[in-house]
């Protein structure tokens, strides 16, 4: 059968299912091959069903053929595979008697080659999702984003287009971090951790990078119920701590590789900040939330016709003050960009900062002091990272 299977799996490959499964025989009661690519190769992704949890591995297709050969008839008793060719079914009797059914496919009108370049055999498939529709999702299921079969819930749409969205954002960022050793990642505010649980999945599982990823959040009940789904889906390398970003310290030697922060309300945001550049992290990303420093302090004459108004003023304290931060941190080494973001629940703030530390910490003289100086403001993060000294410190000191 090695061959039969090898004959379905490199022809327009879409899918396999490995069912009724033989007593006795071990606790996987479900298996599931899809096509992915993984650093450009497609390899075949298993997806063993063990009680409520999902256990993924990536074969090639000599593995992944040797291994449907293996368990048809002493692991499961019913195999099934499609793709461009067709449709193969193998049944096994009790008995052990195999019935082969193929039935050919509609599809080779279209595609006569049967290339495997027919199918969309990136992990991003549907709306080139990154998590693609169809295909369940442990942490998805579990917390409701998704039905047992992999069907996003209506209700829950715009969430599941959020956390595909931050993916592509990591996805970018991916050849900044290291690819020699395990991934420190520490993520800030992390709250009930939809994304935190999504970056994992997809560095681990979908990339197979040796990720270890710490949350943090004040919420204990919250975090309890983070660390119970960690244990439940058998993420080892994923765990979640009661603690605020001001009390947090890395371990000498331990400093983390890439550096979370979302929704962090006003200057909490700041203070992720600068532990992250004074980390050295090599990667930052950072959705602020609500930001109320600037707009206590910002004086400007030439703009008061347009800062009476509260909330405009509101909102160009916000831009000025991510602008601002942004432009620091390009100081201190990094590539910086503002990008657009979906909506949070809890906030309509949708920009997103994420900076690239640079190779031999180039910094960038930004000019960012004269735009304060202008607007009369004074940052918390200026503070943090250039110090209390500052000309538009000590001008805002003598008035």
């Amino acid at each position: 059968m090695i061959e039969k299977y090898k004959e379905y799996l490199s022809n327009g490959f879409e899918y396999a299912t490995a069912s009724k499964p033989v007593k006795g025989t071990g606790d996987c009661t479900k298996l599931k091959i899809r096509p992915v690519k993984v650093k450009g190769t497609v390899m075949y992704q298993v997806t063993r069903t063990v009680g409520t949890k999902e256990f993924h591995e990536n074969l090639d297709l000599d593995g992944v053929a040797a291994l449907l050969a293996e368990i048809t008839g002493k692991q499961f008793l019913a195999v099934e595979a499609e793709g461009s060719k067709g449709k193969l079914t193998v049944l096994v009797s009790k008995k052990g008697h195999m019935t082969v059914k193929e039935h050919a496919s509609k599809k080779n009108d279209k595609n006569p080659d049967n290339s495997n370049a027919s199918v969309n055999t990136e992990h991003n498939r549907k709306k080139n999702y990154l998590l693609p529709e169809g295909v369940p999702v442990p942490f998805l299921v579990e917390l409701g984003v998704m039905t047992g079969t992999g069907k996003v819930v209506s209700q829950k749409y715009d969430k599941f287009r959020q956390i595909n969205r931050y993916l592509e954002f990591v996805e970018d960022i991916l050849p900044a971090l290291p690819d020699n050793r395990e991934i420190k990642i520490i993520d800030f505010g992390c709250g009930k951790s939809y994304l935190t649980f999504a970056l994992y999945y997809y560095l681990r599982e979908i990339k197979g990078l040796n990720a270890n990823i710490t949350g943090l959040d004040l919420k204990a009940d919250v975090i309890e119920k983070c660390n119970m789904l960690a244990r439940k889906f058998g993420y080892d390398k994923l765990k979640f701590y009661v603690g605020d970003i001001a009390g947090y310290s890395a371990e000498k030697g331990n400093s983390p590789d890439m550096v979370v922060t979302l929704h962090a309300c006003d200057t909490a945001t700041d203070f992720a900040l600068e532990k992250a550049v004074k980390w050295g992290a090599r990667v930052i990303l950072c959705v602020p939330c609500c930001q109320h420093e600037l707009n206590r302090q910002i004086e400007c004459a030439p703009l008061n016709p347009i800062l009476k108004y509260g909330l405009l003023k509101e909102r160009l304290a916000a831009l000025v003050t991510d602008g601002l931060r942004a432009q620091m941190l390009e100081e201190s080494g990094y590539r910086t960009q503002i990008l657009e973001f979906i909506d949070m629940e809890h906030t309509p703030k949708n920009i997103l900062i994420r900076a690239v530390r640079q190779p031999l910490k180039i910094k960038k003289h930004t000019g960012y002091e004269k735009t304060a100086e202008f607007l009369n403001v004074s940052p918390t993060l200026q503070k943090l990272l250039f110090g209390e000294n500052s000309k538009v410190n000590n001008e805002k000191e003598e008035k």
